[in-house]
């Protein structure tokens, strides 16, 4: 069994629809010559992408000669052989450049009388919002703004097909395009003229890594120098505009450009909830686990020791401060990407309720009890197990089930790392704009939460004594 799962090849892909695509592309390359492979899907971005092939945690992921030469491995000498260093492949182009550009509506654009980037210096009041990795990129906004000086200050990070949605409809006047988004023309927006050629050429390549086995390998190459502008601008028109699945899309190029045919894999809407309940139930449940084992005695300790019980509960206090989502990056320089940081975030979050109402709870027994419990002779132990906890039950049981509901949402922003559950088709459905996908995540994680709560009472009913019920 572990022999077999070694033997699987792992493809990539950020979260945007055309790197969705290009994996899916290499995926089913590598199946049809018959290399078992696996799409994970919707990783994040480049840098994280680049880390976990590095980390062996991935095999493989389609990538842009510009995001290497400026955010990745930024220096002199061959790109190529810098990648080559790292103990990665490069594959030649795929036929393709994608680069970034600035866009407007036309209308607008032509209304204000810009043409070039140099325009913008002119109209402060233009609105910005740009996608958050280009926020915060080498080659993106602080970058461009001090290259042609430009003046607005107030910009906006969004998810990049949300900015491109919000330029169409007049929400913000200018976002940052790749040069191959369907939505250039299906929504009339005009790219401004880079006059300093500022951005660099994003050629798409494929990397690998370079003990990927010589099978898989051969495979991906097949798509080098095969895919034209103009393919993958219509390629991504009809997953974003037209609602067509990445795979459909993919597996129809394969057949017409490479002979390629039936290597898609399609799931029904039934089968993906199914996996993604099982990939969300696991993230709770050991993350719970996990904090349960860990909060209890902590706000048993809390609650002897009350002095140093502030302290404690203030640091664990100071950990549900922070995002989620930053808590999350956090940790995938630790343990890399997929279910293990997303499990380690959630069982921090879950501390708190449960060390605070573990502490809250013992601590608001009466003193008479105590104080006949002793009498009796009771070891300590002996009164903590038969009756300091089961008074504190109650409220035990409380702070657990008000973590699991905590985890059951916050388990939904896993999937950004690569974590599964029901995060995924949320993600999905917002890049797409498919409401229906985004339902098909939220809703059944909400019926979780619900289950999670009643499960809880039912616990109760059988756990806590039957005089403290009420």
């Amino acid at each position: 069994m572990i022999l077999a799962l070694l033997a699987v090849v792992q493809i990539g892909s950020k979260a945007f629809t055309e790197s969705v695509i290009v994996a899916e592309m290499a995926a089913q390359l590598a199946r049809s010559a018959g290399v078992e492979t696996v799409h994970r899907r919707e990783l994040g971005g480049s840098r994280i992408l680049w880390e976990a092939l590095l980390r062996r945690e991935i095999d493989s992921y389609p990538e842009y000669t510009g995001t290497l030469a400026q955010e990745l491995l930024p220096g002199r000498g061959d790109l190529r052989e810098r990648v080559a260093a790292k103990g990665v492949v490069m594959s030649r182009s795929l036929g393709f450049s994608d680069s970034y550009a600035i866009g407007m509506q036309r209308r607008t654009a032509e209304r204000l009388g810009i043409r070039t980037l140099e325009d913008l210096a002119r109209h402060p009041e233009v609105r910005l919002g740009f996608s958050n990795e280009f926020m915060d990129r080498k080659d993106g906004w602080p970058a461009l703004r001090a290259a042609y000086r430009l003046p607005q200050r107030n910009v906006r990070g969004l998810e990049h097909d949300v900015a491109v949605r919000a330029l169409a409809g007049g929400a913000i006047d200018a976002t940052d395009l790749y040069t191959t988004d369907a939505e250039i023309a299906a929504y009339d927006l005009v790219a401004l003229e880079d006059v300093r050629r500022f951005f660099p050429d994003y050629e798409a390549v494929l990397l690998w890594r370079n003990d990927l086995p010589a099978d898989a390998a051969a495979a991906l190459r097949r798509l080098e120098g095969r895919i034209s502008a103009r393919e993958m601008i219509e390629m991504n028109a009809r997953v974003k505009l037209r609602r067509e699945p990445e795979a459909v899309v993919a597996a129809d190029f394969l057949a017409s450009a490479l002979g390629v045919r039936g290597a898609a894999r399609i799931e029904g809407r039934a089968r993906r909830i199914a996996a993604r309940t099982v990939e969300h139930l696991e993230l709770v449940a050991l993350s719970l686990a996990a904090a349960m084992i860990v909060a209890v005695p902590l706000g048993i300790a809390a609650a002897r020791r009350p002095r140093a019980g502030q302290l404690l509960l203030g640091v664990v206090g100071l950990v549900q401060t922070i995002p989620s989502l930053a808590l999350l990056v956090f940790m995938i320089p630790l343990l890399g990407i997929g279910a293990r940081p997303a499990i380690a975030a959630l069982f921090l979050y879950s501390l708190l309720p449960i060390v605070r109402n573990t502490a809250a709870g013992l601590s608001g027994i009466p003193p008479e009890i105590r104080d006949s419990a002793e009498a009796l002779g009771l070891p300590r132990l002996a009164r903590l197990r038969l009756i300091e906890l089961p008074i504190a039950s109650p409220s035990i049981l409380a702070g657990i089930q008000t973590a699991a509901v905590i985890d059951v949402g916050t388990a939904t922003l896993g999937a950004l790392i690569g974590a599964g559950g029901y995060g995924q088709p949320i993600l999905t459905g917002i890049r797409l704009a498919d409401l229906g996908l985004i339902l098909e995540g939220a809703v059944p994680a909400a019926v979780l939460a619900l289950l999670a709560q009643a499960l809880f009472e039912l616990l109760g009913r059988a756990v806590v004594p039957r005089g403290l019920r009420l």
